[in-house]
């Protein structure tokens, strides 16, 4: 698995990439603009990325506005969903908002600070990066309500790791 880790925070980065280090070869971007440039550069070489967590709060281009522009590049190049590149926001922040916008722009998941491995590792299940989830997950999503998915996106008392798909 190609991953790219997307953290101004040098202690959340270094964490993050010795975690996920484990799962696959990781490149590490400490600003939005990085980001995108490493993105496009993975895309334009033939070897996307198949995993980004992206920060929401990072200088230069935040994290939502990252995910708006490659969830709009998958969209002009045709992309589908199945193999469009699978997005785990991180963020401190408890704004429920921020989260729902994550989500409403195409997000696949949401992690809080600080961060949960087994439930990174869980949410990865659920988005079909791991072995073990992604038929449950699936199941579960197709069967939800509106109300159901609304309630994912509203980060509660200690903040677990969700995906559309749990």
């Amino acid at each position: 698995m190609k991953i790219l880790i997307a953290e101004d925070d040098r202690i959340s980065r270094l964490f993050l990439q010795d975690f996920m280090q484990d799962y696959g070869q990781c490149d590490v971007a400490v600003d939005g603009k990085e980001t995108l440039d490493l993105y496009l550069e993975s895309v334009r070489e033939g070897k996307p990325y198949d995993l980004l967590c992206l920060d929401i709060m990072m200088p230069k281009i935040d994290g939502l506005k990252v995910l708006r522009v490659i969830r709009g590049l998958e969209e002009q190049s045709g992309t589908g969903q199945e193999e469009h590149l699978k997005i785990i926001m991180m963020t401190a922040l408890a704004e429920v908002n921020y989260v729902k916008e994550a989500f409403d722009l195409g997000c696949d998941a949401y992690a809080s600070k600080p961060i949960d491995t087994d439930k990174v590792e869980e949410v990865m299940r659920n988005i079909g990066l791991l072995p073990g989830g992604a038929e449950a997950g699936q199941e579960a999503a197709s069967e939800g309500s509106d109300e159901a998915a609304e309630q994912e996106t509203a980060p509660k008392g200690d903040e677990a790791p969700r995906s559309e798909k749990e």
